[in-house]
């Protein structure tokens, strides 16, 4: 009888036991998939999930003020991507500063930090453009804001360090953001970043020129620029051939003439923003005895006369704007061509965008985003490259900088990057920024000079390549 009565109660203590881990089982939390996760965002609507092997990626809309000072005047729907690596690694933010890619990519900080990477197509950028359109918000701070609403809602679920990150233009925008939200990011990498501080002074530009490359090179190259204005007649017949062929209209800019001396204006800058020292062998040697087609197919490759068509400047009219109004535009002089031979120059930002859009510039803008740079950067690194135009203009660092840094890649142009710095430079800068993203060995604490990225690379994610675009746009 004692031992019926001890094996029921050793009987009940089991099942006992086992009803108890029954119901702690069925009491732990289902892990959300990262896709309800960033959907439970308020505002956060899915355009698609595009699969890659190790990622997920979303595109993404997100719901923005028009206007973040006053909020309640309207919203935009405004595009994103989401390249969610895992949400305990860091997060990289991206902007290129103009449209944003809709297929998985991966940003050099990215790749060092073996993290997420958020990225922003910049407002006005169509799809990402109110309707109707004030452009009156089209400014830096109001981009800035965008970014801020972007991080805080983000950040609930991306909880590591962030970096913003961004090249030319994005490089531009993640210092403004940088300026305005200066306690949202841990670090920023900008790359080839302009700084046109005063806007009507730009000699800086006709002392890169005379300098750059070599003087055969130069020589090459302005003798083409010259020969394209000298044989205008000629070549602008083929000019309005290849319009009519392809529908293109110059009603923006004014008229065929000012579009193609646009363009030509624009070659030696393009090919020094895009091309390399080694590129000087595809540029006709001999100018002046070339024929008409081997001038204009060496304008087009690097210029590209559809740029200042009707067609080609719409895409970019909100860049355009934003260099009319505050960010400043660069104009340079031709002391190798006959002062006959140029009717317009350098034309500024106004010819570019439509007249019913108003524009007013404030000079105030860049000097103050310069000031603030100087004297209060810290965890901000900017990598130029040695032959591209808009580095003489660059940001520069004063005395109120804490750990930021200035680096110039050699030989390198608009797509440089810290993969072209010199050795020491390049592991010094990688150390930095898995530094501020706190995925930093206590090796590489210790001996920066073994920083290397921590994610493999990868052919299709990691495209080193600048994006091309044409010329006289960051």
């Amino acid at each position: 009888m004692r031992k019926a009565l001890r094996w029921l109660l050793a009987l009940v203590v089991l099942i006992g036991t086992v009803s108890t881990a029954g119901a702690a089982t069925a009491a732990e939390p289902k892990a959300v998939d990262i896709k309800d996760r960033l959907l439970s965002i308020p505002g956060m609507s899915l355009i698609e999930e595009k699969p890659y092997t190790g990622y997920r990626f979303f595109v993404l809309n997100y719901t923005q003020p028009v206007d973040h000072r006053h909020p309640s005047k309207g919203t935009f729907q405004q595009r994103i991507t989401v390249l969610h690596k895992d949400v305990d690694r860091p997060t990289v933010f991206y902007t290129g500063g103009y449209n944003v890619s809709t297929n998985p990519s991966r940003r050099e900080p990215t790749q060092i930090v073996d993290g997420n990477q958020v990225s922003m197509e910049y407002r006005y950028f169509t799809p990402s453009r109110p309707a109707p359109a004030d452009w009156s918000k089209l400014d830096i701070w109001q981009a800035a804001s965008d970014q801020h609403r972007i991080f805080k809602a983000l950040k609930r679920i991306y909880s590591e360090n962030w970096i913003s990150t961004g090249g030319s233009k994005g490089g531009m925008t993640a210092t403004y953001y940088e300026r305005f939200y200066p306690r949202d990011m841990d670090g920023v990498v900008a790359y080839v970043a302009p700084n046109d501080v005063v806007n009507r002074e730009d000699s800086a530009y006709d002392r890169f020129f005379a300098r750059v490359g070599t003087e055969e090179c130069r020589d090459k190259l302005t003798g083409v620029q010259r020969e394209a204005l000298v044989r205008r007649a000629p070549l602008e017949k083929k000019y309005a051939a290849y319009a009519a062929e392809n529908g293109y209209t110059f009603d923006t800019i004014g008229n065929l003439d000012r579009a193609y001396e646009a363009v030509v204006l624009d070659y030696v800058w393009g090919f020094w923003q895009y091309s390399t020292l080694a590129d000087c062998a595809d540029i006709p040697a001999d100018a002046k005895n070339a024929t008409d087609e081997a001038i204009w197919d060496s304008v087009n490759t690097i210029s590209g006369f559809s740029a200042y068509t009707d067609q080609g400047l719409e895409t970019y009219t909100p860049y355009y704007y934003q260099a009319g109004t505050q960010m400043g535009a660069p104009t340079i002089h031709f002391p190798h061509i006959e002062k006959k031979y140029i009717r317009y120059g350098y034309q500024p930002p106004r010819n570019f965008v439509p007249r019913s859009i108003p524009m007013k510039f404030e000079p105030w803008a860049m000097r103050d985003v310069d000031t603030w740079v100087r004297h209060n950067a810290r965890h901000m690194l900017f990598v130029y490259g040695e032959n591209d135009p808009w580095g003489a203009e660059r940001f520069r660092l004063g005395h109120g900088a804490r750990d930021s840094y200035v680096m110039t890649a050699p030989g390198m142009n608009h797509g440089a990057n810290v993969a072209g710095l010199v050795p020491g430079q390049k592991a010094y800068a990688t150390a930095r920024i898995l530094d501020w993203a706190g995925v930093a060995s206590a090796k590489v604490q210790e001996n920066p000079s073994a920083a290397r990225p921590l994610a493999t690379f990868d052919a299709r994610l990691d495209k080193r390549d600048v994006e091309r675009e044409p010329a006289l746009r960051p």
